[in-house]
């Protein structure tokens, strides 16, 4: 998606370590014009796939995932990462990994909320390693729900993430696929 891309190249910051910070348009500040797009984008790419379900992960995906769901006309389930009050009875749970935070959580999905019938869209801000969809794939296939397949805004390609959750015979779709990124040459799209 060119107007991903070229957001990224225009208010996307390169940190050292691997880290591209979208902030102040994605994941921390959100551009909900943007994500209109980016929504109509997945309607485009996913449509015909017969979507009940969108399921993310706590925090960066949820705007994103609501804004979606918008022209898919159904609900967002999102992976919390800590069991809290509100989650009573029975839960999927998974653990997943953060590139970003370096840390692993559980993250759980009421079992009130995602069955068998459903048709799930996993929609994320970045595919890296790949931990947080495997997360995610885990907690569709243990409801017995069908994953149709994964929105991503950005792929870091370079990374064995987007390989990995393809192997496993899962459509992934990336709006902007980084080739490679370095501070001092910027950012090289597929």
């Amino acid at each position: 998606m060119k107007l991903m891309e070229d957001r990224i190249r225009q208010d996307g910051r390169i940190r050292e370590g691997g880290v591209l910070k979208v902030d102040s348009f994605l994941n921390h500040q959100m551009d909900v014009e943007l994500f209109n797009e980016i929504g109509k984008e997945f309607l485009r790419l996913f449509g015909d796939c017969a979507v009940t379900k969108i399921l993310t992960i706590e925090a960066s995906g949820i705007g994103i995932a609501c804004v979606s769901a918008q022209f898919f006309h159904v609900p967002v389930i999102f992976a919390k990462k800590n069991k809290t009050r509100n989650i009573a009875g029975d839960v999927y749970t998974s653990k997943v990994e953060s590139f970003t935070h370096g840390k692993v959580y559980d993250i759980i999905v009421s079992k009130e909320f995602l069955h068998p019938e459903d048709r799930v869209l996993l929609i994320d801000d970045f595919l890296a390693n790949g931990s947080a969809l495997q997360g995610l794939i885990k907690l569709v296939e243990d409801a017995g729900a069908t994953l149709v397949g994964a929105g991503i805004c950005i792929e870091k390609a370079f990374q064995p993430g987007g390989d990995l959750i393809r192997s496993m015979g899962v459509r992934v779709e990336s709006l902007a696929r980084i080739k490679s990124m370095s501070v001092e040459d910027g950012v090289t799209f597929c």
